[in-house]
């Protein structure tokens, strides 16, 4: 492996993937906390087509902590959307300047940037879901199958279970960890996800350094 995989950075010779993420500036708020089935659905009125692949959504947004049911953005909040590499321009084009309104809530775009997805040996997502009563064991028991249809090894660590808003209904999962990738790992499931409702971000993963973000 090379220097730069052993300090968990992309490798110079990885391969390109064909998805990447696209970050828009984001203004106006408040947003509820629960947020994600609103947002993906707003987004959906410009993209129609996200989700409809493996692997593309809408990412969770970063909010203002704190205790209550709406939270406030921050001056470098982004909204994230990981799409075919084919459809960035496209993607870019449609959503750059739009006015989205979450639940009623006015938020507007700026022109977007570019990131490719990094193919680091730790990755996290905020949350996979869960099949209704799972239990952790069980959640992980379906982690594993589907890490063994991709062709992934890993370790999995579960974090803390979560019920958020879906587009037809409470959803239930959990935030995980995978540990110990190899680049060409990585790569698989970043490009796939893990688990259903990807349009809203879940089972979308980025890459982390500590293990200390799955129990938060």
């Amino acid at each position: 492996m090379s220097a730069r995989w052993d300090t968990d950075d992309l490798q110079a010779d990885a391969p390109t993937s064909t998805r990447v993420d696209l970050l828009f500036p984001a203004r106006g708020g408040p947003l509820p906390r629960d947020h994600r089935a609103l947002l993906a659905g707003a987004v959906g009125e410009h993209l129609p087509w996200l989700g409809g692949e493996p692997g593309t959504g809408v990412l969770d947004m970063n909010l203002v902590a704190g205790g209550g049911a709406q939270a406030l953005l921050s001056g470098r909040t982004r909204l994230v959307v990981r799409v075919p590499r084919e459809r960035a321009d496209e993607a870019g084009q449609v959503l750059g300047g739009a006015v989205l309104n979450p639940g009623g809530h006015p938020l507007t775009l700026g022109r977007p940037t570019r990131r490719e997805l990094l193919l680091h040996r730790t990755l996290y997502a905020h949350f996979v879901a869960a099949r209704a009563g799972d239990d952790e064991l069980a959640f992980l028991a379906a982690v594993d199958a589907e890490l063994d249809r991709l062709g992934a090894t890993c370790r999995p660590v579960c974090g803390r279970r979560q019920t958020l808003r879906g587009e037809a209904g409470p959803l239930t999962g959990f935030s995980l960890m995978l540990d110990g990738l190899t680049p060409a790992h990585a790569l698989r499931i970043l490009e796939a996800g893990l688990g259903a409702h990807g349009r809203l971000g879940c089972g979308l993963f980025v890459p982390h350094r500590s293990a200390a973000a799955v129990g938060s």
